[in-house]
């Protein structure tokens, strides 16, 4: 398990895809995100890790497309980690 530097971050529900190849990123990143949104989870964090950028540039690019994603940053304390905002037809408002 990775440490999430940012205190706030740490109750989110998170997915590491270190280790995974983009391919397997991508089949990980599309479950979690299906997964979290049966769970009424709107607001998640993928761990992504800075390395040579490929798998943020393919998690972003798979999050852009997607439209079930509302929004999605970069953590402001680590780069290596994106927040996504999900949406859902019973989000309080």
């Amino acid at each position: 398990m990775k440490k999430i530097d940012d205190p706030f971050l740490a109750v989110l529900p998170y997915i590491d895809l270190h280790g995974l190849t983009i391919v397997e990123a991508m089949i990980k990143t599309r479950e979690f995100i299906n997964d979290n949104l049966k769970l009424k989870n709107y607001k998640v964090v993928i761990i992504h890790g800075k390395g040579t950028n490929k798998l943020k540039i393919n998690v972003h690019e798979y999050l852009k497309y997607d439209k079930r994603v509302i929004s999605y940053k970069l953590d402001n304390f680590n780069d290596g980690v994106t927040i996504v905002e999900l949406e859902g037809d019973d989000r309080e408002k």
